[in-house]
Parts: structure tokens; C-alpha cells; sequence
């Protein structure tokens, strides 16, 4: 009986330390690489009232042709 509690003793740290997880967490050698295709096109459209197209066209006149449009 004595000797059954002995080897109990001395089993029992061997079979709680042999299921210890081991978990390690490593860094990636090579950088992460994300290659990105993107096309960004605008059209942009202002809406005025009638009144304030009429004075801008009327400015427009006076100030004559404009080059570059």
C-alpha cells in the first residue's frame, strides 16, 4: 500500500506535465505584398437655377471668349 502511493507520487507530475499545449506565435519572413489595380474616373455636374445660369451666361458675354475650354 505504501509503495502504491509512492510510485502515485512520483507518476502523476510526469503524465500532468507530458499534455502541456505549446503555442507560439512567429512573424512571416517575407513582407505582405497587396497588389491593387484601380481606376478612379469623375464627373462632376453642377445643377444651377435658371436665374443664376442666366447671369453667369450674361458675364460669360461680356467677358468675351475664353481659350482653354
Amino acid at each position: 500500500m505504501h509503495w502504491n502511493k509512492s510510485w502515485i507520487a512520483l507518476v502523476s507530475p510526469l503524465l500532468l506535465t507530458q499534455c502541456v499545449p505549446r503555442i507560439e506565435i512567429a512573424t512571416p519572413t517575407t513582407p505582405t505584398t497587396i497588389n491593387m489595380n484601380v481606376k478612379i474616373d469623375h464627373d462632376i455636374h453642377i445643377k444651377a437655377d435658371p436665374q443664376s445660369e442666366a447671369l453667369l451666361n450674361r458675364e460669360r458675354a461680356k467677358q468675351g471668349p475664353s481659350t482653354g475650354q
